[in-house]
């Protein structure tokens, strides 16, 4: 393990414990009344919801912390291109450095900013998809006006967007991470809950991702249909895809790691479930950091991991992709460091939610097209 490093999870535990847990209930309660009242006056229509003339498919979570979006955005983008859509992601962008309105970060033919300027998770989905525009702008409302206008986009996904209330969506997809669905139970910041869990209630469907990392998901599979037996459940495996060298030019399939010794450092929202898919895959993790999430490297990081990797003898240096986005400005040119590439796969079940979703796209487009005429 690396060595300590401060971030919201182990400050969050820190403060748990008494006289400070009063505090963080109590500041617990006062976000859970601003929810409140902030979901009671849009549905009151105090606030007001816009709407796109398109599809709106919302992909999001409960949670702070990861639950593997960017992968499903990617997946589902890429299944709804193929039925024919004219499809744009909508993200926020966070961590990035823009100061416009929207930011356009690829026209589905070439990235057009760089990660500092959309942040790493919208120019990671840039680099992964061909032919779908990706949008950035806090509010999404303006990104997708800007969509459908320069691209004909009528299919919008929006990232992380299911607190986005100011956005009519026409489908809610939940994730929710299948070893720790919920944390503690509590709202931010005694737990790590964005909404209380009921509000579950309002999406059309729900995948339980990392679906290959134990048995304990069995049990959060039964938690979640008893508490909401009236909402499609699905599961989903975080696939590694590839491992790829990029000083060396290198592609190769995940059972290269198998054997390996290696030396693994993540900085997303869950950087364990990085380093258990590592040993999943036969990899002789000798070392392993991490960082916060959207951590921003600095070069004596970096140095002092290649370093080790070179006493220790590493046969590979290797972190995820997303923070490999982050890392291209330093250049590494340690030979043998590279990136584990993640497919979001729901295996045979795949074929059952694409049809709930094509199902109410088709019925929402074929809507706008009778009231234009």
């Amino acid at each position: 393990m690396g060595p300590f490093q401060l971030d919201w999870g182990s400050l969050q535990g820190r403060l748990s414990r008494f006289p400070f847990s009063m505090l963080l209930a109590f500041l617990s309660f006062l976000y859970g009344l601003g929810i409140k009242a902030r979901a009671k006056a849009y549905s009151l229509g105090v606030l007001g919801q816009r709407s796109l003339r398109g599809f709106v498919l919302s992909v999001g979570n409960l949670t702070a912390g990861g639950t593997g979006k960017t992968p499903a955005v990617i997946m589902l983008a890429q299944w709804a291109q193929g039925q024919g859509y004219n499809v744009c992601v909508l993200t926020r962008g966070y961590g990035g450095a823009y100061g416009d309105e929207v930011l356009e970060v690829t026209d589905g033919a070439e990235v057009k900013v760089g990660w500092r300027e959309c942040g790493d998770e919208a120019y990671l989905v840039a680099r992964r998809l061909e032919g779908v525009p990706v949008i950035v702008a806090r509010k999404r409302y303006l990104g997708g006006q800007y969509a459908a206008e320069k691209f004909g986009s009528n299919f919008f996904i929006l990232d992380d967007g299911f607190q986005h209330l100011r956005l009519k969506r026409d489908f809610d997809l939940v994730l929710v991470d299948s070893l720790d669905p919920f944390g503690n139970g509590h709202l931010l910041p005694r737990g790590i809950l964005r909404e209380p869990v009921h509000e579950i209630k309002r999406c059309q469907a729900i995948v339980l991702t990392r679906w290959e990392q134990g048995a304990e998901c069995k049990r959060s599979e039964f938690q979640m249909k008893k508490m909401f037996p009236q909402i499609p459940l699905f599961v989903a495996q975080h696939v590694v895809d590839k491992v790829v060298i990029p000083a060396r030019d290198l592609v190769h399939e995940a059972s290269y790691l198998s054997g390996k010794r290696v030396i693994g450092f993540a900085g997303i929202g869950k950087p364990e479930a990085f380093r258990h898919t590592l040993l999943s895959l036969g990899a002789e993790v000798i070392y392993f950091r991490k960082f916060k999430d959207h951590h921003r490297f600095q070069k004596e990081e970096i140095e002092s991991l290649r370093e080790k990797a070179i006493t220790l003898k590493a046969d590979l240096l290797i972190t995820t992709e997303k923070d490999w986005v982050r890392l291209k400005d330093f250049g590494p040119d340690f030979l043998q460091a590279g990136y584990v590439s993640i497919r979001f796969s729901l295996g045979a079940q795949g074929p059952q939610l694409f049809s709930l979703i094509n199902k109410r796209a088709i019925q929402v487009i074929e809507d706008l097209g009778e009231h234009e005429e």
